[in-house]
Order: C-alpha cells, then sequence, then structure tokens
C-alpha cells in the first residue's frame, strides 16, 4: 500500500483534518491518518480523504445502476418497495446517525455504507448463488464489490479508495451469521466499518418487513410477538430501538460497538422469521427460480459465443483478466431490467415488421 501523497501549501483540507481530530473521539479513523491509496495520487486541496472516496462512488456507474437492481421482490411496479439504491442510502443514514452519536467518523462511515452493495446481482441473492454455482471460482457480492471499486469502474482504472472504506467494503457481510462477529479476521479494522455492517441488518430487517407486508407475502400479526415486545411493533419503532441501543450500550465502553444480549436475540428471531416466510416462502422462491434459469442461460450462451461478450456485448471488457472473469462482471453488474431485455434479444423471436 502506497502512503498518500501530500500538497505542501495550506489549503482547505488541511484545516477540515484539523477540526476532525478536535471533533471526534480518539479512537475514531482520523482521515489525515488513512493507510492511504494503492495508486500514488495528489490529495484534494477542499476535501477529506474519505469524503472524496465518498463522491467517487455516488459519481460511480455502478452506483447509479443500483437503482435497477432487486432488494428481495423482483423488479416490482409498486413506488414504495425498496430497490437496491434505497437499502443502501437507508444503510448510509443509520449508519451516520450510529457514528455521529458516537463522535467518529462519518465521512468514512457514509463511504463504506454506499460502496458496500455496489457487486451486488441482478434479482438479489438468487443472481449471486447463480454466479456462485457457475464461475470456476464462486461467487460472493461482498468482493465482487471491492473488485468493482478497485478494477472495474473507470474502464479498469478502478475508483482507488481508502484502504479503511475498502477494508469496510469487504467485511460488511454476515449472512445468516453472527450480528456481532466474533472472527476478528472478517471483522472491520476500524470501528465505522463494523457500524455499517450493523447499520445493513438493521435496514434490510426492517424494510424487507415493510415490503413483505405490503406485498401480503406476510400480515404484521404473523411476526414474533417477543419480538415485536423487545424491539416494538413498527417500523420506525424496530429501527429506533435497535439504533438507540447500540448508542446507549457502546458509549457505556467508549472505543467498542456494543448490543444488548436481549436485542441481539430479537433480532436474530426477527431475521429468522424472514428467512422462512419471506426469503424462501412459495412466492418469492419461484420467481428467483426463474430469475435464476434466466441467468444460467445467458452465462451458458456466452460461454458458447464468447467472441460476442466481448465484441458486442460487453465494452468494459478487460484483457488482463480471463474469459470467465469477465462474463462474471459483465453478468453481476446487469441491473434486472437489462437482464430481461437481453435475454429476450438473444432467445426470443421478434416480430417482422412487413
Amino acid at each position: 500500500m502506497n502512503a498518500k501523497a501530500t500538497n505542501n501549501s495550506n489549503n482547505v483540507r488541511e484545516e477540515l483534518e484539523q477540526r476532525e481530530r478536535s471533533l471526534l473521539a480518539p479512537f475514531a479513523a482520523f482521515s489525515a491518518d488513512s493507510r492511504g491509496r494503492k495508486h500514488l495520487e495528489t490529495e484534494c486541496n477542499y476535501r477529506m480523504a474519505y469524503q472524496h472516496d465518498r463522491d467517487r462512488i455516488i459519481h460511480s456507474k455502478s452506483f447509479r445502476r443500483l437503482k435497477y437492481k432487486t432488494q428481495v421482490f423482483l423488479t416490482p411496479t409498486g413506488d414504495h418497495y425498496r430497490t437496491r439504491l434505497t437499502h443502501t442510502l437507508e444503510v448510509s443514514q443509520i449508519a451516520r446517525t450510529i457514528a455521529k452519536a458516537l463522535f467518529l467518523n462519518e465521512d468514512l462511515t457514509e463511504a463504506i455504507a454506499l460502496g458496500h452493495d455496489l457487486g451486488h446481482t441482478p434479482f438479489g441473492h438468487a443472481g449471486e448463488a447463480v454466479l456462485n454455482r457457475l464461475h470456476p471460482d464462486g461467487f460472493n457480492h461482498f468482493q465482487q464489490s471491492l473488485r468493482v471499486v478497485d478494477i472495474i469502474e473507470k474502464e479498469g482504472r478502478g475508483l482507488n479508495l481508502s484502504f479503511e472504506v475498502r477494508d469496510g467494503i469487504i467485511k460488511h457481510s454476515k449472512g445468516k451469521g453472527p450480528i456481532l462477529s466474533p472472527d476478528l479476521e472478517h471483522t472491520a479494522i476500524t470501528l465505522e466499518g463494523q457500524i455499517v455492517r450493523l447499520a445493513d441488518i438493521i435496514a434490510y430487517v426492517n424494510h424487507d418487513l415493510d415490503d413483505a407486508i405490503r406485498a401480503q407475502t406476510i400480515k404484521a400479526e404473523q411476526i414474533p410477538k417477543e419480538c415485536n415486545q423487545i424491539l416494538g411493533d413498527s417500523h420506525t419503532r424496530r429501527i429506533n430501538t435497535m439504533v438507540t441501543n447500540i448508542i446507549d450500550e457502546s458509549r457505556k465502553e467508549p472505543g467498542t460497538l456494543k448490543v444488548s444480549p436481549e436485542i441481539i436475540e430479537a433480532v436474530s428471531k426477527l431475521r429468522s422469521f424472514l428467512f422462512t416466510n419471506v426469503y424462501e416462502s412459495p412466492a418469492v422462491y419461484r420467481d428467483f427460480i426463474k430469475a435464476s434459469r434466466l441467468l444460467k442461460e445467458i452465462y451458458i450462451y456466452f460461454q458458447e459465443h464468447p467472441q460476442k461478450l466481448k465484441e458486442k456485448y460487453y465494452p468494459g471488457y478487460l484483457e488482463n483478466y480471463n474469459f470467465n472473469d469477465n462474463l462474471r462482471d459483465f453478468i453481476a453488474s446487469m441491473t434486472d431490467r437489462y437482464a430481461f431485455s437481453l435475454y429476450e434479444r438473444l432467445f426470443l423471436p421478434h416480430p417482422w415488421n412487413i
């Protein structure tokens, strides 16, 4: 990892870095102390390192595509269902609230939150499962998110983000694992990165419940009573309970992130309820099977016609990487609607205009 290049003249960034040191907790990740970027570059005179990273993520193509990627319900027509983009924004809001209350670095927290799902496939975890089966090296979205910011964006040059942002992105995911991971190897090195992991589960547990009720996949009265009693019986109350508990418990022992055992147990039960009654429910699962078949057929088509991927369909093809890696990157980058459109173009007949 290269040290960062500095500009010796007095500038706004240096003043902001000094202000950070006076305002943030001593265990916060200070922008001036970043381990730097993979590739040496002169720092901006007006933006601190993590602030600059956040801006790069927001202006990336991968970030814009999140608005047409599935969260849970495939390409919903209703205006109020979440997409991968709105999920990302909710994670960012929750994470920043916690970071601010603990006097941690909001810029770093926000950058990690906004970048954490950039590598997600179309059709949510259905797409992830397909690529994991088909690609020789497997697939997971958090490794792909890091690949997006390191390599794929900007025609193969990547975004050249700070070490701490990249670390938070690769270590944000938990799957069905423990909410507070005891595995230090897979825990972000900064408290800001650890906050994003918690904010991610707070966001999706609550907004997926909300969407499932809206879609009539479940009814509100099905939610386990003990979860309602501990966390609250509405979307707003549950989020408030979880966020305030993290803040209050963590402030008792500065320099660590804490959640009370009662809250952890209730959130774990709520997550299990979601897996059983929403993610793995027949109504949702049927659509995931259809989406999986669609992506599998596209994947196999390009394996049989490799030149078409490079010459016609994937302008971002990276010559330094093998065909299978480029095919994985192409499939993962698709939005839901592009995947539908491409499938139609490749496999369905088109009417003749006579």
